[in-house]
Formats: C-alpha cells, structure tokens, sequence
C-alpha cells in the first residue's frame, strides 16, 4: 500500500479539547468536562519538561491521575507513550530520538474521545 502519513498539529477548542465530530455528542455537562483530556495530557508534558528522563509509566500515572479527578470521566480505555518513528512503547522518551507522543482515549459520559501530545525537543 502507497501511504504517505503528514504530522500536523491537533486543532483545537478554545478549552483546548480537540476538535471533532464526536464532540457534538457530549451533552451540556460532559462538554465542559470534556477539557479534563487536555489538560491531563499538558499535565504530564509538564512533568516531562521538568524531568526529561522520567519514565513512561509515570507520565501514564499522571495522566490518569488528573483524568480521574474528573468524575463524568467514565472510563479510560488507554494510555501510552511510543516513539513518533514507530509508534511502539517506549520506557522512557528519551529513548526514542524522534520524539515521543503520549496519546490516550477515554470516555466522557458515553462519549469516546481520543487525543495525543507531542514531546520533542
């Protein structure tokens, strides 16, 4: 298969929730709740520009951390941080030269929602 992938930077809300189609479906309260995947993930970037050499998995325990404080988060389906080049796990970013992404889906109400964030230096 001929495919050629372009990287272009998330689109978002003012709240900085993701732009998507999905997001039509949240009702009034999960809406406002829904920015709770923004900022969990800006929550670990920040734990990673703190400590470039932090481990994925405590980048993961941050992220569902802040996820969890969000009640109308009604499930988390995954987290993980891989290599930008091969989108495999990595232990830590560092590992990976080409930059690591930490993406996640969960669901607010029972609406799947699915966002990334992109660590490089």
């Amino acid at each position: 298969m001929d495919v050629n992938v372009v990287v272009g930077d998330t689109v978002r809300e003012s709240d900085g929730l993701a732009k998507s189609s999905r997001n039509a479906y949240l009702i009034d309260t999960e809406r406002p709740a829904a920015a709770i995947i923004y900022k969990s993930l800006l929550a670990a970037k920040d734990l990673w520009i703190k400590n470039p050499s932090v481990e994925s998995s405590d980048l993961i325990s941050m992220t569902r951390s802040v996820l969890k404080s969000e009640p109308l988060v009604s499930e988390i389906q995954y987290i993980s941080v891989e290599s930008m080049a091969t989108m495999k796990a990595v232990s830590k970013p560092s590992d990976s030269k080409d930059g690591t992404t930490i993406s996640l889906a969960c669901k607010v109400g029972s609406v799947r929602l699915i966002d990334n964030i992109v660590l490089k230096h």
